[in-house]
């Protein structure tokens, strides 16, 4: 064990680094309801999203001095994965600053039973802020020890928005001017490009995207649950990262992988998921049997990923747009399908058990693709009875349709910059309209 010496000098280091970060882009997250809770705040996501920034943010916000609170993450080599540790950070505090802290613990997943002693210091009366970035791990430590006790906020990488705001500009949605929409879109081009990580916008190196993916692979999947088919879990992956908004089934990755074991390949996602590095849509059913044993598609928590990984050299664009539009969704807490009839829809959009409108997006809306796109929409709205139908491109070549008020055509560029937490758009494309009898 760690001696307390040894322990004082790294709870220095990490304070430190904590308050002498630069400065920092405010997040599209309300911090008030987390600040004035009474439960602990538990924050998610994949690494490098910048959960260590919005500890940073909360801190600043609640305005607090180095004595009121206690920073540590947990993924340093130097500290032992051992629950004891916990309560020595705590004493230790007390006996550097004479009272106790507000925590602010970074990657608390990494310590065996810290659901334990956090549900002991909540009842005591601390407040806490602790961020993870397992899914599996947290819901289960949290399930079996905070129940009804804590507030969870899931955070992702950059949306368009804040990157916007990172690099810079600002638009009004309302109010663009044809140099404003180029300016936009090639501000979109470069999203799409490089993502939303912080460091890697920063930097501007898109190789930072690899050094996360292994770091995922092989720390928070490989090691964390002891596997040995490494080949196996990182063949998956890149099959994932080249094949975005694909539908797929288990015995079609058994055929394209050569694995075997269909049980292995079900554990696998599930390690995925839970580290944040890809998303699986299921499809739209009524029946929840349905929709558990019907293919599922895949999408990425960035779209660096499929930058960086895939195996195309040119990625489908549409494909990449979509998954943008998917990560918006998901940043406004909503549940999200795909669905697939005699037509397909991209997204089929629920909150609570209400469906709240069908999707389509495509890259270029143009002769060819209009008919097909508006037909699987309304089969999508009519199938799930979504009120609201929407199709968002990038760019248009093609007049557009007369259609019902329930039915909106929007520029992607404009339904990314609508508030956040409104999926209901309120903003039409002005081009002129003509009308297809076959609606």
């Amino acid at each position: 064990m760690i001696n307390q010496e040894q322990l004082k000098t790294i709870l220095l280091d990490h304070q430190e680094q904590f308050i002498q970060a630069e400065s920092i882009i405010p997040r599209e997250i309300n911090l008030t309801p987390y600040i004035n809770t009474r439960q602990i705040v538990v924050i998610t996501g994949i690494r490098r999203c910048g959960k260590s920034t919005l500890l940073r943010l909360l801190k600043e916000a609640m305005h607090l001095s180095v004595g009121d609170y206690s920073y540590i993450n947990f993924d340093d080599e130097r500290l032992p994965p051992d629950v004891k540790i916990l309560e020595m950070i705590f004493n230790l505090h007390l006996e550097l600053y004479g009272k106790e802290p507000i925590l602010f613990w970074d990657e608390i997943q990494i310590i065996p039973g810290w659901e334990k002693f956090i549900s002991r210091k909540y009842e005591a009366g601390t407040k806490i802020f602790v961020t993870g970035s397992n899914a599996q791990l947290l819901s289960s430590e949290i399930s079996s020890s905070l129940t009804g006790r804590n507030k969870t906020v899931r955070l992702f990488p950059f949306s368009f928005r804040e990157y916007l705001r990172f690099a810079g500009q600002t638009f009004d949605a309302e109010r663009m001017s044809s140099s404003q929409i180029a300016l936009l879109s090639r501000e979109l081009h470069y999203y799409l490009e490089f993502g939303g990580f912080p460091l890697v916008l920063k930097e501007g190196d898109l190789e930072l995207v690899h050094g996360y993916f292994q770091d995922i692979l092989y720390r928070d999947i490989v090691a964390r649950y002891r596997l040995s088919q490494v080949a196996e879990i990182r063949t998956i992956a890149l099959w994932f990262a080249s094949n975005i908004g694909k539908i797929f089934s288990y015995s079609a990755l058994q055929d394209i992988t050569g694995i075997k074991s269909l049980s292995s390949i079900k554990s696998y996602l599930t390690y995925y998921e839970s580290a944040y590095l890809f998303l699986f849509l299921r499809k739209f059913d009524f029946s929840l049997k349905k929709q558990l044993l019907n293919p599922r598609k895949v999408y990425t928590i960035d779209p660096a990923f499929a930058r960086r990984l895939g195996f195309q050299f040119s990625p489908n664009k549409g494909r990449l747009l979509e998954n943008l539009a998917l990560l918006e969704l998901l940043r406004q807490e909503r549940e999200v399908f795909y669905f697939l009839g005699k037509r397909e829809c991209d997204f089929i959009v629920r909150k609570g058990l209400q469906t709240e409108m069908a999707i389509q997006i495509v890259w270029t809306l143009d002769r060819e693709n209009l008919q097909r796109e508006m037909e699987g929409l309304i089969e999508a709205m009519q199938f799930s009875q979504a009120p609201q139908g929407l199709i968002l491109y990038f760019e248009n070549t093609t007049e557009l349709p007369e259609t019902p008020q329930n039915i909106t055509f929007t520029p992607i560029w404009k339904w990314l910059l609508t508030e956040k937490n409104s999926p209901k758009i309120q903003t039409t494309d002005t081009a002129a309209r003509k009308k297809i009898t076959n609606y």
